[in-house]
């Protein structure tokens, strides 16, 4: 029995199905309403324009957003606190901002129908996944300035969920409530949901038989498709990607539907690009770096924002029947991108192998070294308990199947070291998978 009443359902047909004509007839209409705004009131843009010969009068159809500038995110740093923002201050009614750890925190602004349409966006996300009224969501990253919290709040929210706002931290508690409250959807970074999983057993308990959950939704970080399948299977879930960025909302950007076969970007919000370093535009299938330009925002309208996260286009035509543009899982990030004697490796490609290895548990790190002049790349791995037995030959046979794994898939030598479960670092938000020590003394 539904205890608070009719089963509330968030399915907005008219536009998540739009035809593709009328959605690029809108998808012009907005990007000209965009460049008006930014041309009229943020000084930086009207520049950048006017350097092109650009006026808000050219922009005519979708397809003149290639005329237009890039937005990095050094922009934004520049700029630093409110140097982009298209209205003024007092129509600002929230901001949020990035962490800073690499130079002045990116801040972003949101008028009322900015927060309106971030809730609705959200709103749709967990639809999309079969999330409800009857679900109890157990929101378990951080509140505050990190744009995770409040945004998927406030779509599970518009969705009736019966919300658990517990935030990070506690992992014994977390579980606690997921069994007290019934919790049947959560809201995580992929490695903090793993280290969910291994607590649950720690504590002497099943995820799959003990915990009530049946929906995760898992963003924040690169993760992949076996990152997925191990999620699933540790928690009895059906796993989810979420995809968002503080400079574009936040989360709600994108998200998996139930087919599970890329990112739906809501094309009424958002114009999707992947292009090359150099700037020129990806075929269909093609990686390059993922590329937005907002098209409802006020208070931050950006323009063609290199987000830095790598994809490729898969098109518009999915199974579900929503006609959004719809991209590949990100694979990774442009400035994550390991340039090993000349080979370019990212992390998601070694966590792919790593996570297809079942004598290999899911925490990782990878260092880089500069020995003799020349790159050397370590993983370090954690053994699955099940498979030590402490021979020497076994541990040893591992390790030349993880770097024989590793190599064919790379193209790169690799050397792996086995350590003791428990030994990678655990985290309640993004997990370092990196350490790059060539420019340490």
């Amino acid at each position: 029995m539904n205890i608070k009443g009719e089963i509330r359902e968030y399915w907005q047909a008219a536009e998540e199905t739009l035809p593709f004509e009328k959605l690029e007839e809108l998808q012009g209409l907005r990007l000209r309403n965009t460049v008006e705004r930014v041309y009229e009131h943020v000084p930086f843009y009207r520049n950048r324009l006017k350097e092109l010969g650009i006026t808000p009068s050219d922009i005519t159809k979708r397809d003149d957003v290639e005329n237009l500038p890039f937005t990095k995110k050094t922009d934004l740093r520049n700029h630093f606190p409110f140097g982009l923002f298209a209205v003024p201050h007092e129509q600002v009614i929230r901001v949020h901002a990035s962490s800073g750890t690499s130079g002045p925190p990116t801040v972003v602004g949101y008028t009322l129908r900015d927060i309106a349409n971030w809730a609705n966006m959200m709103a749709r996300c967990l639809t999309m996944v079969g999330i409800n009224s009857t679900d109890v969501f157990q929101n378990a990253v951080s509140y505050g300035l990190f744009t995770g919290g409040l945004g998927m709040h406030y779509g599970a929210e518009l969705v009736g969920a019966m919300v658990v706002p517990s935030g990070t931290g506690g992992t014994v508690k977390q579980i606690e409530m997921m069994r007290n409250y019934g919790v049947t959807a959560v809201h995580a970074t992929p490695s903090y949901a793993l280290y969910l999983a291994e607590t649950t057993k720690e504590l002497g308990l099943d995820p799959t038989r003990d915990l009530p959950l049946k929906t995760g939704c898992f963003g924040a970080e690169p993760w992949s498709y076996n990152t997925r399948s191990i999620l699933e299977r540790e928690l009895g879930v059906k796993a989810y990607d979420s995809y968002g960025l503080s400079e574009l909302n936040g989360p709600g950007v994108a998200f998996e539907c139930k087919e599970q076969d890329g990112l739906h970007f809501w094309s009424d919000h958002f114009i999707v690009e992947v292009v090359k370093p150099d700037g020129t535009p990806c075929k269909e299938g093609e990686r390059g770096e993922l590329v937005l330009t907002s098209l409802t925002k006020e208070a931050l309208p950006l323009l063609r924002y290199r987000t830095g996260d790598v994809t490729y286009i898969k098109g518009s035509d999915c199974a579900c029947g929503r006609t959004s543009i719809r991209t590949a899982k990100i694979l990774g990030r442009v400035d994550d991108m390991l340039v090993i004697r000349g080979i370019n490796v990212f992390p998601s490609q070694i966590e792919h192998i790593l996570m297809s290895i079942p004598e290999i548990g899911a925490h990782f790190l990878i260092v880089v070294q500069r020995i003799k002049h020349l790159d050397e790349l370590t993983v370090r791995c954690e053994l699955e308990q099940e498979y030590f037995t402490g021979d020497v030959e076994d541990l040893q046979r591992v390790v030349q199947k993880v770097e024989r794994a590793l190599r064919d898939t790379l193209n790169v030598r690799t050397k792996v070291e086995l350590v003791e479960r428990g030994t990678i670092e655990r985290t309640e938000g993004k997990s370092k998978k990196v350490l790059d020590l060539r420019g340490a003394l």
